[in-house]
């Protein structure tokens, strides 16, 4: 299958090159040519498959015969090794539990399965491959742990100086080895904008080899679909034609992941995009106009992001028209007054603890569900990851996981940066 930019439609390239370089050269970002619909034996046989086989099945489309299909086999069921289980808050309302993975956010499956396929196409002699990665908060540690220790691969972290939580910072900064973090003196839409223009610097890439961690390469979101249909496993065939996924939006590489596996015939009713303060998308569904904005800091601080570079994927998803996007998506945005207050009222309600990014998507549930549907939110990662937040609004402590408190006690390394690409690039060349 070859992958076409989002900038030129004609322009295309194979899964190695869309692989490695991440963004396409006029700084567009890659799409399949194709997206195949699963065979009806597909959905009569999910119920009873794991997580792995699932993949499998839905990720061979793009990525075999590149991957030879029992190579790539391993591969994803060695990077889908760990449980995202179905978790019901009441009678109408579920969530899927995506932070079970080795730095207890949803990035690890995406990350986990990057890193596998890079380490594969990777065959450029003496030179090493440098991966650059912007994040807001859970980005960093699943990239930064995914690739640690991976020879010939240097990784590189931007994150925005004050604006991620304790623990988020600590699960990249206090690794070494072959990954360096940047603590650049701005927010999370700068460290996007210099990984873009490294991306697309002629000098350092003839001097480099340069590739995204971000959910702008292709191996990073795609992987990301797997879930939904492994979420439809878990749940009752009768129920999935009134489903409502509602999913915590930042830089929209989830909803995308969602939005491909819903067009290779996942039969769910619709999808909800959940935005904190950073309401660009809900205000496009609006007036049909796509207006960036600058990030505004929130406490569901992974989706700070007020120019999201997976719309353009979205956007694509739907022949560029919002009116055609509008029949599938919807958007609610919420203060953090009201992130809090569905912390605080879900815990009251049922015992259930979400995290600041999972209680955006409940709290889109709570108020876009119709009578005759059920709704399946993403809680992206363990609220322990916030606790200095979550503990603000409920009445118990939050335990901290053992993996969590391992991290806590490791030295903090980072790499002091200006908000701008030269900065960059001096550390880089």
């Amino acid at each position: 299958m070859k992958f076409y930019s989002t900038k030129d439609s004609a322009y295309k390239q194979n899964l190695k090159t869309a692989v490695l370089n991440g963004l396409a050269p006029n700084k567009g970002l890659y799409m399949p040519e194709e997206i195949p619909v699963l065979p009806e034996s597909f959905w009569d046989e999910l119920p009873g498959k794991s997580m792995g086989q699932i993949g499998f099945e839905v990720l061979k489309h793009f990525f075999c015969p590149d991957i030879p299909e029992d190579t790539f086999r391993t591969m994803v069921e060695d990077a889908f090794n760990f449980p995202v289980p179905v978790v019901k808050i009441n009678d109408r309302i579920s969530v899927l539990e995506l932070f079970h993975g080795p730095t207890l956010a949803f990035k690890d499956v995406g990350a986990r399965f990057l890193a596998r396929v890079m380490s594969y196409f990777a065959d450029f002699g003496d030179r090493d491959i440098n991966v650059l990665a912007a994040t807001s908060g859970d980005t960093g540690s699943a990239v930064a742990n995914g690739f640690l220790g991976v020879p010939h691969v240097n990784v590189h972290i931007l994150y925005p100086k004050g604006l991620v939580s304790k623990l988020q910072e600590l699960q990249f900064t206090t690794l070494g080895q072959n990954i360096t973090a940047y603590e650049v003196d701005g927010v999370f839409d700068d460290c996007q904008r210099m990984v873009k223009e490294a991306f697309t610097d002629a000098e350092l890439n003839r001097a480099k080899i340069l590739t995204s961690a971000n959910s702008i390469n292709l191996a990073r979101f795609l992987p990301q679909s797997v879930y939904y249909f492994h979420a439809l496993a878990q749940i009752p065939r009768e129920m999935w034609s009134s489903l409502v996924i509602s999913v915590p939006s930042g830089n929209f590489g989830d909803i995308t992941a969602g939005l491909v596996a819903w067009k290779m015939g996942l039969p769910v009713k619709r999808f909800i995009a959940a935005v904190n303060s950073n309401h660009v998308f809900t205000d496009y569904l609006e007036t049909g106009v796509y207006r960036p904005e600058p990030s505004v800091a929130t406490i569901a601080n992974a989706m700070d992001v007020g120019d999201p570079s997976n719309f353009a994927r979205v956007s694509k998803l739907f022949d560029d028209s919002a009116d055609k996007m509008r029949k599938v998506v919807s958007s609610f945005s919420y203060s953090d007054s009201q992130i809090g207050k569905t912390i605080s009222e879900t815990y009251a309600s049922s015992g259930y603890i979400c995290d600041p990014h999972g209680a955006v998507g409940l709290a889109a549930l709570n108020d876009g569900l119709h009578d005759d549907e059920c709704g399946l939110f993403l809680e992206t990662a363990h609220p322990a990851k916030f606790v200095d937040t979550v503990e603000k609004f409920v009445p118990v402590k939050v335990e901290i996981p053992a993996r969590l408190q391992k991290f806590m006690e490791g030295r903090k390394q980072s790499v002091a940066l200006a908000a701008d690409y030269e900065s960059l690039k001096s550390k880089l060349s």
